[in-house]
């Protein structure tokens, strides 16, 4: 049937290009929605390559615009929790975006979104209420297809003509046409080398900050590298107004893959900034014996300013496969994953699951971020892998697998519970390093079980042997004030908990040849530390590595 000009709407063809921590790629045909406005009935329907079709009748058009909202009910979706409604779902948005109408979802309706690959782009304001939604991934057609993208219609900006750039360098010579997050890459460098059972070669040099329209950089999310050669730069633009998604009660019938590292991305991606998300839940069930990991049902990347609050989440089953150096290994799998993203902040929010519950992995991960707020939250863990600059836990309670982060800037934790094995632990995969400062105040350690005698609040491991692609650094400065440490459970030949753990059994004396020597900490401010036994905070087991470190206060 050929369209008349007069009544073809548009041609949604909304695109982009998803790229996690684990490099995935991402087809955007399944995004494809064609809207147009013939007489007849409104209805969703597909084509044989799964391109999706909604007419919209003149009437329905000018009553969906006088209410300002739509449904998903209002194209087709049935709500029953047996019919598969993700066409009726992504045409709803499509519509809305095009109208810039508000999406909500029908009250007490139950949706099932079954394995086919597509995915609803939300770009307004939607408020998924006391619906339900049941996510089935064991049989879908592509794992790393996301349920709802949150993106902008702002198109990106490849920025050429800077050749380098330096650490902490205020401002960088473009002209925008408003701020922006932007990207950069030197794939001539390699950061990251991983050490351990999960060893790899490295990422490429990357960085990410903010600037205005003049190109000033916002120093409270400086740049943190100095790039000799710029191979990729792109200016993400900001949108102005805060988009907000509210409610829902999701619930993901997990997959019974393989353990192997083939994570699953059915999830809510939010690839937008400015994004508040408020009193959403996500459950799991059908876990078994085995299973791909996922890559977290909350998926922010490439974005700024996103608020998650009021939410409550889901760990994952830990299970096990043979990692890159041939032994066995516990896979990550998240419910919570951020990359490339600064300024995020997560308040009010905590996970079905026991938090110190070994069974379940820690339920967050991120990589390349700066600026991350945790504030009353109750989570297993908070986690940086490739380094986070500038972090805050406050008001809040971690689990059994505690704080673990390389970075730089100030890690600040205050008024808060940490159980793991040691109160922060410097990441020994990436060459436990913090170029920065850590302050902890008023806060209890309360070490997991097992811990034993070896208690410590900074834990780490740094052999001097193994290049990361940058130098490695302890914090320069530690502040520990109002800090109780609940070591109750050690036994009678304990010596007291230390400052540091024993991060080189080797390095004794001054014979030990780092080839990749280690930055110490320079100073230790203590004011106020108590221990459950009594017993005295020491530096560390290994006198020799710390004998520099300078300690003040009690």
């Amino acid at each position: 049937m050929i369209l008349r000009l007069n009544k073809l709407l548009v041609l949604f063809c909304l695109f982009s290009c998803v790229l996690t921590s684990q490099g995935q790629t991402h087809n955007a045909s399944h995004e494809t929605v064609l809207i147009t406005s013939e007489d007849g009935a409104t209805e969703v329907s597909a084509n044989k390559k799964g391109k999706l079709h909604l007419n919209v009748s003149p009437e329905d058009v000018r009553k969906f615009k006088a209410l300002g909202t739509v449904q998903y009910s209002d194209f087709g979706a049935k709500g029953n929790g047996e019919t598969d409604d993700i066409n009726a779902i992504a045409a709803t948005h499509a519509f809305a975006n095009q109208e810039g109408l508000l999406v909500k979802a029908d009250q007490g309706a139950t949706y099932y979104i079954s394995g086919v690959k597509r995915t609803a782009i939300i770009q307004t304001d939607t408020d998924f209420g006391t619906a339900k939604f049941i996510i089935d991934d064991t049989d879908v057609e592509d794992r790393n297809t996301a349920i709802f993208k949150v993106s902008s219609n702002l198109e990106p900006v490849k920025l050429d003509g800077i050749n380098s750039l330096k650490r902490n360098q205020s401002k960088i010579n473009v002209s925008l046409p408003q701020s922006s997050l932007i990207t950069v890459n030197n794939a001539h460098v390699k950061h990251y080398i991983r050490y351990g059972l999960n060893q790899n070669n490295g990422a490429d040099q990357t960085d990410i900050f903010l600037v205005d329209k003049n190109g000033n950089v916002d120093m409270d999310a400086p740049i943190i590298w100095d790039f000799d050669k710029i191979t990729e730069m792109t200016a993400l633009p900001i949108d102005d107004k805060i988009l907000n998604i509210s409610g829902g009660h999701f619930t993901t019938i997990a997959n019974d893959e393989e353990s192997k590292y083939n994570y699953y991305s059915r999830n809510i991606s939010i690839k937008r900034s400015n994004v508040v998300v408020d009193g959403l839940e996500h459950r799991v069930r059908g876990e078994g014996n085995h299973g791909a990991p996922y890559s977290g049902f909350i998926s922010i990347t490439d974005c700024c300013f996103v608020t998650v609050k009021n939410t409550i989440l889901t760990g994952h089953k830990t299970f096990s496969t043979i990692g890159t150096a041939g032994k066995p290994v516990t896979m990550g799998t998240y419910d919570i994953l951020i990359g490339r993203a600064l300024n995020v902040t997560f308040l009010n929010c905590s996970q079905t699951n026991d938090i110190n519950d070994r069974t379940y992995w820690g339920i967050m991960g991120s990589n390349y971020c700066k600026n991350l707020l945790f504030d009353n939250c109750t989570f297993s863990r908070f986690d940086a892998h490739k380094g986070v600059a500038n972090a805050t836990i406050r008001n809040s309670t971690l689990g059994h697998m505690g704080i673990n982060a390389i970075g730089s800037g100030t890690f600040t934790v205050e008024n808060s519970t940490i159980q793991g094995w040691s109160l922060i632990n410097l990441r020994s995969d990436y060459g436990s390093t913090w170029q920065g400062e850590l302050i902890i105040r008023d806060c209890i350690f309360k070490p997991r079980e097992g811990t034993g005698n070896n208690i410590s609040l900074i834990g780490g491991a740094y052999s001097g042997q193994h290049d990361f692609g940058y130098t490695c650094y302890m914090p320069e400065k530690i502040t520990i004030e109002n800090l109780k440490i609940d070591d109750s459970a050690a036994s009678a030949d304990y010596n007291g908990p230390a400052i540091f753990t024993n991060f080189n059994k080797e390095m004794t004396e001054e014979s030990y040849i780092q080839a990749f020597p280690y930055v110490i900490t320079k100073k230790v401010t203590l004011n106020n530390v108590t221990t459950t036994s009594g017993k005295a905070l020491r530096v560390s087991d290994n006198v020799f590595m710390f004998r520099d470190v300078v300690v003040e206060g009690e």
